[in-house]
Formats: C-alpha cells, structure tokens, sequence
C-alpha cells in the first residue's frame, strides 16, 4: 500500500462514528466533569471518575440511589431537585449553579447541565447530568469582591477626610485670616503713613494666603463632585479651573459605554486634576486635551500638553509626590498608570482602571452542621 492510499484509510477511520465501547471510556476518563445518567425518576445509573472525584462517592456506593443526595437540606425541603428535572423535561435542559453537597457532608459550589433524553419515538429515557466543581472560581470571584469592596470604603474614607480638611481650613483658618485682614485694614487708615503702607502690604500677603487657602480647599473637595457624574465634574473642573483661571485652552472628548461607580469616577477625577496641576505648575504649554473613553472592561485616560516636556518630578519632592499619588491611585484600583515626556514634545499622562459594575452581596457561606453529641444510655455507669 502506497503512502497515499494509508493516509486516506487512516482519514476515513478517523471520520467513522466513534463507537460505544470509546465513548464510554471518554466519558469514563474525564476527570475534571462529573458526568453520569439519571433515569426518569431521578435515580442514578451511571457514574463516572470526575463524579467520584468531585463529589467523594464510588459508583458501587452512588448507583441506584436519588440524585436528590447532592442537594443540601434546603433546597430538598423547597423541592429543588424534582423542579429541575421537571425543568429539563420543560424545556429540554437546565443549567444551574448552586451549593451542592460531597460524600463526607461538605459543600461545594457547582455548575450543574441536566439535559433530558429522549428516544426515537419521544419517549424520556432519563437525564444526562454534567456537574463541574466552580468553589476555586467562586472564591476567585469573591476575592475580587471583597477588594473591590475595600477599595470602594478606601475611597469613600479618603474623600471623607479631604472633605473634613477643606471644611476645617474654610471654618477656621480662612476665617482667622480674613479677620486679620479686616483688623490690618482698620490699623493701617489709624497709623501714620509710613507705618500704613507695611500694614498694606501685609494685608496683600494675607489676602494672597486666604486665597492659596481658598484654592487648596477646591482641590481637596471641589463642589459637586458627590453630586454630579464623572463627565460632568470634569468637564466644570476644566471650564472654572484650567479656562478660567489659568487661562489655558483645553479639550474634553468622553465616550463612555456606561457611568462609572462614585468610587471609580473619584478615582479617575482625582487622578485627571492631579496631572492638570502638574502641567499648570511644570509644563509652561498653552494647551491640554483630556479623553476619557470606555475600554477592555474599564475606563483608559489620558492627559496630553503641549509644555516643554520636562519631567514632571523634576522640581522637587512634591511633584514627585503628585507622580507617586497618580500611580498609586490607579494600582489601588486595579488599573496601570504610565507617562511619556519627552523635551519639546509635551507629556502624555495615561491610566487605565476597570469599570465594574456596582458591587453585589456576598452569597451566604453554608453554616457547618454541628456534629451531634451521644446520648448516654440508661446503663451507662
């Protein structure tokens, strides 16, 4: 036999129907599937090594009994199994994910596939049952939960105490300043002249203090921010801050697939307001534009100028503490940060943090059934 002619006879044995005794070492062999047949009761009367691994029982131990052992206490007293099949009769299968419960009593969360069976002439055979063990996966799932969860109260904390702050500086400081401006005023129209025009220039410094004051207590809580959405917030940040009072021209361009949560959209607006006051203070440009688009399941930003490019922690340890902020920021989050400058051609500052959607409650964990204490008996010593 020619080469050709045996690699079409091993083609036409490869295309053959695979035969019974193969697919039910197939089925068999798997062992990260419980697979095993129900008749139509519900009874057991297959059983694989997948189902013997995930669910603790050998085949000589599960064969004939109702697949109704695998369910806890309360979905048996709610009827839960019974449904199930009645489902799968309904509508031809059922795909569930629930607690389930092993040989040895523990629980464990699981995908459940009942598929009815049915013969040539319509008559239901039984079920097909396919059960994958999801408890690495669903602890992944509420890990991911639980930090999201601590980084939502981090924020929340952090917004709380910078609202603190920006409320004692207004209430007390900038108010003690004020009064001390208005006390220098009323001094300098009583003194002699050469004394009035000392007290004037203190009260210029005082009043360019309370209004460094001013200024520090809008970053710390720039009004609306609690009320208004990411969008919005930007864009009158943007309008008040960079348009207005630096003088710069800017930008904006969103496109976002859905809002982000209070928590995200503080995150990514402290971050953007972080990078403007570094191209305000360090870039010496005349222009930013900043965009804000949805992107692989989160939000990407970037902030670009037309400065001179120069490094943006060049100047000191401040600015270099602003750096560090804006990357922790998006890390803490579950985001990336990066920056590229070079000289003459600008900075771009660009971030990434996911988008989840609002944090649900945690599936209650199975409470451990307690193991009962023996009885003496009535001859007991």
């Amino acid at each position: 036999m020619n080469r050709g002619a045996g690699q079409q006879k091993w083609a036409r044995k490869q295309a053959a129907p695979l035969s019974e005794a193969a697919f039910t070492l197939l089925v068999q062999g798997v062992l990260d599937y419980g697979i095993f047949m129900l008749d139509p009761q519900g009874y057991i009367i297959s059983w694989n090594a997948g189902a013997e691994r995930i669910k603790g029982y050998g085949a000589a131990d599960i064969l004939g009994q109702h697949f109704s052992v695998f369910y806890p206490p309360e979905d048996n007293s709610s009827g839960k199994p019974q449904w199930e099949l009645e489902t799968a009769v309904a509508e031809g299968r059922l795909e569930d994910e629930g607690w389930r419960v092993r040989q040895d009593g523990s629980r464990f969360w699981a995908n459940v596939v009942i598929t009815a069976l049915w013969d040539e002439e319509g008559v239901l055979q039984g079920f097909g049952k396919v059960t994958r063990d999801m408890s690495e996966r669903r602890a992944a799932q509420d890990a991911l939960i639980e930090r999201r969860r601590l980084f939502d109260h981090l924020v929340q904390a952090q917004e709380t105490e910078r609202r603190r702050i920006a409320w004692d500086v207004h209430d007390d400081s900038i108010q003690a300043m004020v009064a001390v401006g208005m006390r220098l005023e009323l001094m300098a129209e009583r003194v002699p002249e050469a004394h009035a025009a000392e007290l004037r220039r203190l009260d210029v410094s005082v009043r360019e203090a309370i209004s460094s004051l001013r200024s520090l207590t809008f970053r710390l809580h720039p009004p609306g921010i609690d009320r208004h959405g990411l969008v919005e917030a930007l864009s009158s940040h943007l309008e008040d801050v960079v348009g207005s009072s630096w003088g710069m021209a800017y930008s904006f361009e969103h496109q976002l697939e859905r809002a982000p949560t209070p928590e995200t959209a503080i995150t990514i607006f402290r971050i953007v307001q972080e990078a403007l006051l570094n191209v305000h203070k360090h870039a010496r440009g005349s222009r930013v534009d900043v965009r804000v688009t949805s992107a692989d399941r989160g939000i990407v930003t970037r902030v670009v100028d037309d400065g001179t490019g120069a490094p943006m922690s060049s100047d000191g340890a401040r600015e270099h503490f602003g750096v560090i902020e804006m990357r922790e920021r998006a890390e803490t989050a579950g985001g990336w940060w990066s920056i590229h400058s070079r000289p003459g051609t600008g900075t771009t500052v660009e971030f990434w943090v996911p988008n989840p959607l609002p944090v649900p409650a945690l599936s209650p964990r199975p409470t451990p059934t307690p193991t009962p204490t023996p009885t003496p008996t009535d001859d007991a010593p």
